[in-house]
């Protein structure tokens, strides 16, 4: 009996990644641009997304807006980021960057 348990104990850490590898294509990913910047570890990104209208089939471009947390402030306004759902983290926060896509050229400073 008691190798019975210790083989269960041992086949129970390989079940539980395949869990968080299966959790993570599972996570909602977008692409968007970041559109505010000012506050610490956290970005406010716009997603857009085109939808036809139901009775006119007209394509329509629609955005959301989402608060991303960003851990080390890698991303800045106008940058292509990728991101990706996870737990609740504040209020409001609900996703989480994964990536820089394309960094925004940075304009030139006019004198």
């Amino acid at each position: 009996m008691a190798k019975g348990k210790e083989a269960q104990v041992k086949e129970a850490p390989k079940a539980q990644d395949a869990d968080s590898q299966d959790r993570d294509t599972q996570r909602k990913r977008f692409e968007g641009v970041v559109v505010s910047d000012k506050m610490d570890k956290t970005r406010i990104v716009s997603v857009a997304r085109s939808v036809r209208h139901r009775f006119y089939e007209k394509i329509m471009r629609k955005s959301s807006k989402f608060a991303v947390h960003d851990e080390t402030n890698a991303s800045k306004e106008g940058d292509l980021v990728e991101i990706m759902s996870t737990r609740p983290l504040s209020k409001t926060k609900r996703w989480r960057l994964v990536r820089v896509v394309k960094a925004a050229q940075k304009a030139a400073e006019v004198k």
